[in-house]
């Protein structure tokens, strides 16, 4: 398995290896792009093999209040975002989080360093929706908003996607980092959230975050259908935790209870200076924990 790259136009580049799907945009001097993308291209390839080497450690729950004993460079900051959320809380009582709940994020942020650099105006590393930024004084970027990507997705093409709605990020803001997660999306989800956006500091806290505020937004109902995770992938890291395969629709006392849920919970990590702010959206309600400023 080899990496991939492919040049969307002078300043968008395709990069691929395995699992790990990035686009990635920057805006600046040309010299100096072309320079950046270069360097991210070198810097992206052995990613993948150095995080497969740490794999058995990475699928195992991060203890809170341990030391991070992970080798590369990636994997230890995948650890560094998941260890404050691994605290016990009423919300998440047993503090179950693996280092895998920030890979994406992680991936982004590793490959836009190589455009941390003079010379470019601003950049973003998009893995499969978890965005990471690089914004100087006086850039800023606007990101569409989809809350239901399954449904979008199997309805129409990208370039006939109705937004519901956008997110605006300027450089004086404290995030770097987008992450969205939900029981429809790649990851496997303990809740019923079609998507938690969530903005934070760096695209592997925010990742990390949506995880698990994703789980949060939930209720009990017996038409859910759930399965073990080792049941439908073999390398889950969630082992024998059941994750949502199906949702009916709900009525819309079981939806705002199942958002208060999540909401409450993004509160309590807002509060904790963890992130910046989360949109939760569940069958057509959506709820907002933090700066709704952001919204466009």
């Amino acid at each position: 398995m080899q990496a991939h790259r492919q040049a969307l136009d002078p300043q968008r580049w395709h990069f691929q290896h395995g699992p790990i799907d990035l686009v990635i945009q920057a805006d600046g001097d040309a010299a100096c792009v072309q320079a950046a993308h270069e360097a991210a291209w070198a810097a992206f390839q052995p990613m993948l093999p150095s995080l497969v080497q740490e794999l058995p450690q990475l699928r195992q729950a991060v203890p809170a209040r341990a030391h991070n004993l992970l080798r590369g460079a990636i994997a230890r900051s995948m650890w560094q975002a998941c260890a404050p959320l691994a605290a016990p809380c009423p919300t998440h009582p047993d503090g179950f989080i693996t280092a895998m709940a920030a890979v994406a994020g992680a991936v982004a942020q590793a490959v836009l360093a190589s455009y941390q650099r003079a010379g470019i105006a601003r950049a973003w590393v998009n893995n499969g929706g978890d965005i990471a930024l690089h914004l100087t004084p006086g850039t800023s970027v606007r990101i569409g908003l989809v809350s239901d990507i399954a449904r979008a997705w199997g309805e129409s093409p990208l370039s006939d996607w109705v937004l519901d709605g956008a997110l605006h990020i300027s450089a004086d803001m404290p995030v770097r980092g987008i992450a969205t997660s939900g029981w429809r999306g790649r990851s496997q989800s303990l809740g019923i959230a079609d998507s938690v956006t969530v903005l934070a500091a760096t695209a592997a806290q925010a990742d990390a975050a949506a995880t698990l505020i994703a789980n949060a937004v939930n209720v009990d109902d017996p038409r859910i259908v759930r399965q073990p995770a080792n049941q439908l992938r073999d390398d889950a890291d969630l082992g024998t935790r059941w994750v949502t395969v199906d949702v009916p629709p709900l009525s819309a006392c079981q939806i705002s209870q199942a958002l208060t849920r999540g909401q409450r919970y993004a509160h309590q990590l807002q509060a904790q200076g963890l992130i910046h702010a989360a949109l939760l959206c569940c069958q057509g309600q959506i709820e907002v924990a933090g700066h709704e400023a952001c919204l466009a």
